[in-house]
């Protein structure tokens, strides 16, 4: 990817407005807060908590938005926070936001805060880990809350700092992250005007920001199949109707419907089955699977053609057998869209805070964040951070959400300045 910003670079240097008085204060304070951002990220990492289960997560961050004189509401979707920093000066207001909830893995990193926690997660016993990075999140947030808080005077509009819970998916049965917090309220009393995101990533060297306008995340769909056959003894399938095979055959069916069916030039589309549940014993075949997957599609209309197709291919393949199949397709996350306008209004500020070099024009992902009901009622920009070691092969770094998932907290300091100095010079920009 060429370390350019493509037509952005001159649009750019033609802003003209007070962007960056206050980089050189921000960045200041930041290094001398910086170990103690590491502190609070050490133990959140070695105490994580699953999502909509972040009472100590809550706990520690409302006592420190307090502590800095910040009002503060508790349980906002269950365990979220919500701190409101009214600055000294009238303005609009700007929300940063930063998730909590931590993912039900068993880490294997070998460092000295490394969590031993255990727990069971859906009728099975696991370790749990901040192996998607939501610690250094919460970490930064709280560092940007003290820097802007001693700043307050000259803040000319209000900063809403939203600590959010679940942004990994609520439990079955369970709202809650970023669509339940936008549900009760978290945009508005005060309104906000815009909305600012940021995720580390374990495969972006430390010191660069990755960013795409407009579609920069997938929605993201559940996806349930099952199918119904006609159980029987395994040495005789002729006398029922064997699920297993039919699921066989729909799964490749579902990946034709990628590879063949949708236009791809147009933008990217996943169809993934995880999880594939069915029969007790070697010589039976069973009456029932149950398949679960993921859908991620980047466009609309696209994600509308996918889902038809989907029902469409299951049900056909599934009744050529003789078989019957129901098809689910959950609500989900919407795309992140970045806001262009915001997108070029806050580029300088990222090349100011991180470097022309290291400001990076990206592709969209097919990775999904519910960042995006923020995104979807407000203006809304979110960034990647980089968390892997500046010498380390992208191709060697562990991906999220794995056992040896790593982050290199030299990063963090530059997380926290990109926080701070996205609110600062959004209000100054928007008087």
């Amino acid at each position: 990817m060429k370390r350019v910003l493509l037509s952005f670079c001159l649009l750019w240097s033609m802003i003209g407005f007070a962007q960056g008085n206050f980089q050189a204060v921000v960045h200041d304070k930041a290094t001398a807060i910086e170990e103690r951002v590491i502190e609070w990220r050490r133990y959140l990492h070695e105490h994580p908590e699953l999502s909509n289960r972040e009472y100590e997560t809550a706990k520690m961050v409302a006592a420190h938005l307090e502590g800095l004189g910040i009002e503060v509401q508790r349980e906002v979707a269950l365990t979220g926070v919500v701190g409101v920093l009214r600055g000294g000066k009238p303005g609009k207001t700007v929300a940063l936001r930063a998730d909590m909830d931590a993912l039900p893995v068993t880490e294997r990193v070998d460092i000295p805060f490394a969590s031993k926690v255990r727990t069971t997660f859906l009728g099975t016993e696991t370790g749990v880990m901040h192996a998607c990075g939501h610690d250094t999140h919460v970490a930064m947030l709280m560092g940007a809350a003290e820097i802007l808080a001693e700043m307050r005077d000259e803040i000319p509009g209000t900063v809403v700092f939203i600590f959010q819970p679940a942004e990994e998916g609520a439990p079955p049965g369970e709202e809650g992250g970023a669509e339940l917090m936008v549900k009760e309220g978290v945009l508005k009393e005060p309104d906000v005007d815009a909305v600012f995101g940021i995720h580390i990533n374990s495969k972006t060297p430390v010191g660069e920001v990755r960013f795409k306008p407009g579609g920069a995340l997938a929605a993201v769909n559940r996806l349930v199949i099952k199918v119904r056959g006609k159980q029987t003894h395994g040495s005789t399938p002729w006398t029922g109707v064997d699920p297993v095979t039919v699921s066989a055959q729909i799964i490749l069916g579902l990946q034709t419907i990628v590879s063949r069916q949708t236009e791809l030039t147009k933008e990217a589309a996943v169809i993934s089955i995880g999880k594939i549940t069915g029969g007790v014993r070697s010589n039976i075949i069973p009456e029932e699977v149950e398949m679960i997957g993921t859908i991620r599609t980047l466009d609309p209309e696209m994600q509308r053609e996918i889902h038809e197709r989907i029902h469409r291919t299951v049900t056909n393949i599934a009744e050529a057998s003789g078989a019957t199949a129901e098809v689910t397709i959950e609500k989900g996350y919407p795309v992140t869209y970045n806001d262009p306008d915001l997108t070029q209004m806050m580029g300088k500020t990222m090349q100011a805070v991180a470097g022309v070099d290291n400001v990076i024009l990206t592709r969209a992902r097919t990775g999904a964040e519910d960042f995006s009901f923020y995104a979807r009622e407000v203006p809304g920009l979110f960034v990647f951070l980089g968390g892997m070691p500046a010498d380390q092969d992208p191709a060697e770094a562990a991906p999220h959400h794995t056992p040896d998932f790593y982050i290199d907290e030299s990063g963090l300091q530059l997380g926290v300045e990109l926080y701070s100095n996205f609110a600062l010079d959004y209000l100054q920009m928007n008087p």
